[in-house]
């Protein structure tokens, strides 16, 4: 573990000076990932500013009948919240997808944004990583790559993002609530990640001198025919390999709305807005789903380990809209593919 020093923020104002003023410091709450990073020399922070006691762990309804989540709610609180299992329980069921228990316990929602993205050798210091040392080379490319994205790659990285929570965020058009030293804005959700290009080591368009205060649903949750689906290697504690959040509205046997995002593919949660209006209108029904699938995975690109997602997304997209449709979605107690 490297040397570094210890301050805690004692409101959101201080939390912005203080991260500001040191552009090699971290914000730390549940440390879920942070911690990892800084045991296998990913990051080295100077200093890790502690904002566990800012006032940012409430849910409130807002005056347009969504919902406002702050950024240190935990996990396994925004899961098991009445008003998220009523009114948004696909965001419960992407949470309860993820991790253990435990570490659900720690993690923070606003954490979970920030989560680094997902690449054995992003994580291994002793290979090149355009992602810690830009410049230095792609491994993954030409390594071990079967966990890695098939869409929005480039010549620089390969890397996917892990968190499932997000994924669930993306579908519903969540938008996002930071604070800065030039004061608040607003970030769509599908707009705060980022895909590589040729800047791979910069996740999200959140500035570095800017924290996460909170993050909004919009009033239509989509409590009805909705799934969220993950296909991993194992049925307990993994990423995924890819995973759906799909969601629909449908009125007279039509559908009248619908969103779809996919994860563990890409280095942000991936949606195509193209997919979903091909579905308005049409029969809840394995064809349409299965132009729908085509459209999102149109622009795949399987390299030499990860080849097999591309049919495993198609899979899974129509499997999580049929389940959606049906109103019988994935359950997270019981890992069976329904």
């Amino acid at each position: 573990m490297i040397d570094f020093d210890y301050a805690r923020a004692s409101d959101i104002p201080d939390a912005i000076r203080q991260i500001a003023a040191d552009p090699n410091a971290k914000l730390i709450a549940g440390g879920t990932n942070l911690v990892d990073l800084m045991k296998y020399e990913v990051v080295n922070p100077t200093r890790l500013i502690d904002i566990t006691h800012l006032p940012l762990n409430t849910i409130e309804e807002t005056a347009s009948g969504g919902l406002r989540i702050g950024a240190l709610m935990p996990n396994s609180d925004l899961a098991y919240h009445p008003l998220i299992e009523k009114r948004y329980p696909l965001v419960s069921s992407a949470i309860l997808a993820g991790a253990s228990q435990q570490l659900r316990n720690m993690a923070s929602t606003g954490g979970n944004l920030m989560q680094r993205t997902r690449c054995f050798y992003f994580y291994d210091i002793a290979t090149p990583c355009n992602k810690r040392v830009p410049g230095s080379g792609c491994s993954a490319i030409n390594g071990i790559n079967r966990i890695n994205a098939i869409l929005g790659t480039s010549e620089s990285c390969i890397a996917t993002h892990p968190s499932d929570l997000c994924i669930a965020l993306a579908a519903l058009d969540a938008t996002v609530h930071v604070a800065g030293p030039a004061g608040e804005r607003v970030i769509a959700f599908t707009d705060f990640h980022r895909l590589p290009g040729d800047t791979p080591q910069i996740d999200t368009n959140l500035a570095p001198d800017e924290i996460i205060v909170a993050i909004e649903l919009p009033p239509r949750g989509f409590p009805e025919n909705y799934s969220y689906l993950k296909i991993r290697d194992r049925l307990s504690y993994a990423f995924a390999l890819v995973s759906v959040a799909a969601a629909m509205e449908i009125e007279r046997g039509r559908i009248r709305d619908v969103r779809i995002a996919l994860g563990g593919v890409a280095h942000k949660p991936w949606r195509k807005v193209e997919a979903e209006a091909a579905l308005r209108g049409e029969a809840p029904e394995r064809k349409a789903f299965t132009r729908a699938a085509g459209i999102l995975l149109q622009d795949a690109k399987g390299y030499t380990h990860n080849v097999f997602k591309i049919e495993l997304a198609r899979r899974a997209i129509e499997r999580t809209l049929t389940q959606a449709a049906n109103g019988t979605p994935q359950m997270q107690a019981i890992k069976k593919i329904r």
